[in-house]
């Protein structure tokens, strides 16, 4: 019968290349791969596959190497709450150059952890950050001419208030509903209605849009979470009603009738009026 022999490996960093100058017989912890010599003092009767085998010591130490992994230290940037943090200034906008339009934004709590390539809500528009100053308490973004068609943004100035908010983080609490920042188009506010400290606001669309806004339901107003009360198809408007604490900390009440809101409908109607359109629920019937 062959004597069986136990080896053992031990390595004190897999991220340190091993010496083998620093193994030796007396330290029995490691198994001395690159001297075959040893092994023959070792083991008795020697192994077949040795005597056909190369020194194997340096295949075996390069796997040791762990691969070097980077981890982006960048936030989660598709997805926002239409909780709005925070109420920002534009301290400049307008084309830096014939065909580049740029915002200059005054902020404080957006600017605590930001960084080159997050996106930020800008009155529910998800924005790139192109540049920031912490000193300044400033950062810039640029807009895209489909954003300026798309959007109400074309019609802010120098010293309006916008709404502000960060990507949502995986630690985040979800107090408002999926924003996605992609605004669907704008209405126009037709009603302020004071009812004791709440406010009353009539919005009127398009009938592309109001099909997918439903009395109970979820909408993005200029990037604020709402629920919308009423839907009115034939005058192609709905309302919803802000309380006290939301109007002293969003831009919506700021504005006045005639004026243009960002508009972003719930994802989930789209979602649903896909499947009916594909076939999806004819198919399941019929299975």
């Amino acid at each position: 019968m062959e004597q069986m022999a136990t080896i053992s490996f031990s390595f004190a960093s897999p991220s340190k290349t091993l010496n083998p100058s620093s193994i030796s017989p007396q330290n029995p912890t490691f198994f001395h791969l690159c001297n075959p010599q040893h092994l023959k003092t070792t083991l008795s009767p020697q192994p077949l596959f040795l005597k056909s085998t190369p020194p194997i010591s340096h295949l075996f130490i390069r796997s040791l190497k762990t691969p070097q992994c980077r981890i982006s230290s960048t936030p989660i940037t598709s997805l926002f709450t239409g909780i709005v943090e925070e109420m920002g200034q534009i301290k400049q906008l307008g084309y830096t150059q014939p065909d580049s339009f740029s915002m200059i934004i005054q902020a404080k709590l957006i600017l605590d952890d930001i960084n080159l390539g997050d996106s930020i809500s800008v009155n529910g528009t998800c924005l790139t950050v192109a540049d920031f100053d912490a000193q300044k308490l400033e950062f810039s973004v640029g807009l895209a001419p489909e954003t300026l068609r798309k959007t109400s943004l074309i019609e802010l100035e120098k010293g309006s208030l916008v709404n502000l908010e960060r990507a949502l983080r995986p630690s985040t609490r979800m107090g408002g509903h999926f924003v996605q920042g992609h605004v669907d188009g704008t209405g126009e506010i037709v009603e302020l209605k004071p009812e004791g400290d709440s406010l009353w606001v009539k919005v009127k669309t398009g009938k592309e849009l109001l099909r997918y806004i439903v009395p109970k339901g979820f909408i993005a107003v200029d990037g604020t979470s709402l629920t919308v009360v009423d839907v009115s198809d034939e005058e192609e408007c709905f309302n919803f009603m802000l309380v006290a604490y939301t109007q002293q900390n969003v831009v919506i009440p700021m504005k006045k009738v005639g004026q243009k809101v960002n508009l972003e409908v719930d994802i989930l109607g789209k979602y649903v009026e896909r499947l009916l359109s594909s076939g999806f629920v004819d198919s399941i019937k019929s299975s």
